[in-house]
């Protein structure tokens, strides 16, 4: 009887570390849900596949309902004047995106484990609402003014992932910076003096967007501000996902 414990037990362990390295090998899909995008409003959710020992493929959708900014009161409070406070309580922004992505993972482990660079894309939509203040000969005027701008963007990201169990893991999007293009306008419809027109129209050609280009229309009847040329970002964020 005793000698016949010592294989039996033997053939339990072996038998569950193969089940479960079956089960480990079985887990080629991980869905996951960027934790810092929460903070931003935004709901971020990413599905990747391994389609090969070293690769993966990955789709992320992004969606921020339109609400007020992100961090308002801290802005607020960094801003420190009034009529611009006015401003960002009146502003509402969302946005949607899908980012297609291939990752190559460059450890012993293979594709899902450890570090990876991957090429991406992503096509977004941002909304906008705002009151836009200029000045009229000494006096604050405002103009609401909304619309959509369109971009698409190509990038690299460097990041890393980890199993935190069996079926729980962690992905670390270490900085992805991106480039491309954007294509959108925002309108404000609203009476305008003579006097106004010429107060607006010189503030929109002084306005500077980073990394961006604009031209505006104004006449009797309103405004618009046409937005195309470069568009750049960084993507990063920390993931919680599931395995199976």
């Amino acid at each position: 009887m005793k000698k016949m414990i010592i294989p039996i037990l033997l053939t339990i362990c072996c038998n569950a570390s193969m089940a479960q390295q079956k089960d480990e090998a079985e887990q080629k899909n991980i869905v996951k849900i960027n934790l810092f995008a929460l903070a931003l409003k935004n709901i971020s959710v990413q599905y990747e596949r391994a389609v090969g020992k070293r690769v993966s493929v990955a789709g992320l959708v992004r969606l921020m309902p339109k609400s007020n900014l992100p961090f308002k009161n801290s802005i607020k409070n960094a801003v420190d004047d009034p009529d611009t406070e006015r401003q960002l309580d009146n502003t509402k922004v969302g946005d949607f995106a899908f980012t297609p992505e291939v990752r190559y993972y460059v450890g012993r482990k293979g594709a899902l484990h450890g570090f990876y660079i991957a090429g991406f894309t992503t096509i977004a939509s941002y909304t906008a609402e705002l009151p836009y203040q200029y000045d009229d000969a000494g006096t604050t005027k405002t103009i609401p003014m909304s619309g959509k701008v369109s971009t698409f963007t190509g990038g690299i990201m460097f990041g890393s992932q980890w199993k935190l169990g069996k079926r729980v893991s962690l992905d670390w999007w270490i900085l992805g910076p991106n480039y491309g293009s954007s294509n959108g306008k925002l309108t404000g419809q609203t009476a305008l003096t003579p006097s106004e027109q010429n107060s607006l129209k010189q503030e929109l050609n002084d306005l500077d967007l980073p990394f961006t280009k604009t031209t505006n229309e104004v006449n009797a009847n309103g405004a618009t501000l046409f937005i195309k040329g470069p568009w750049a970002g960084i993507r990063s964020g920390v993931c919680i996902g599931f395995s199976f």
